[in-house]
């Protein structure tokens, strides 16, 4: 088991709230009612700009040069990312400015702040971990969500949004994410150290699975 396993392993419950929700299941089912999708994908817009500053935090948190090529890739594959969310929010009639000047919910407010709050008061290694549902956690939803591949999708209403997450692109991304937090957790955790990160990212889960009932409470 690599870290993230064992982290999985041991914050279980939150992490089955979060990649197990019903905005998750009503997302692959194709049911998930049109403003829950649309309310979670311009709250995800302003979580990103956040994810953004977390992977600047981590640049300057680093202590190799392979850290900041890490973060200076992650925050890379963010601004892609976003480019998704403003091609859907676009076809509402939402600009990017419109998208932009959107107030921020409770929930992406209470995640992001935790993340950063973890970079900031921690090291690279608590950055990641609060980090990781995410980056990592999308990866395997995206794949879940297309066991046959992004094709086989058919006319499914969120094909796009399943197929970024599903395609091979991003689980490059999410793959060197874990190999980096695996590397990271070989040079600074220990196994006492071990019990908190694992509480740090059943936390973060939970703030995942909250971000996802923002959008069903939206309906």
């Amino acid at each position: 088991m690599d870290i993230f396993d064992r982290l999985k392993a041991a914050a279980a419950d939150d992490w089955s709230s979060y990649v197990d929700h019903d905005f998750v299941r009503q997302l692959g089912a194709g049911t998930l009612p049109e403003p829950a999708f649309r309310t979670y994908l311009v709250q995800d817009y302003l979580f990103l700009i956040q994810f953004a500053r977390a992977y600047a935090l981590a640049t300057y948190k680093s202590r190799t040069l392979d850290d900041m090529k890490a973060a200076q890739g992650g925050l890379a594959s963010i601004l892609g990312e976003m480019e998704l969310h403003v091609k859907l929010c676009g076809r509402w009639g939402l600009s990017p400015a419109d998208i932009e000047a959107a107030p921020e919910h409770q929930a992406t407010v209470a995640y992001t702040r935790f993340v950063l709050d973890c970079g900031a008061a921690g090291d690279l290694l608590d950055l990641h971990v609060a980090l990781a549902p995410c980056v990592i956690g999308y990866a395997e939803i995206g794949r879940r969500l297309a066991p046959d591949g992004v094709d086989a999708l058919g006319d499914h209403p969120y094909r796009e949004w399943i197929g970024e997450y599903a395609g091979d692109a991003y689980q490059d991304i999410a793959v060197k994410a874990r190999r980096h937090l695996d590397d990271l957790a070989a040079r600074a955790m220990t196994e006492r150290r071990f019990t908190e990160l694992a509480k740090l990212f059943g936390h973060a889960s939970r703030l995942e699975a909250d971000f996802w009932q923002m959008g069903l409470d939206a309906r």
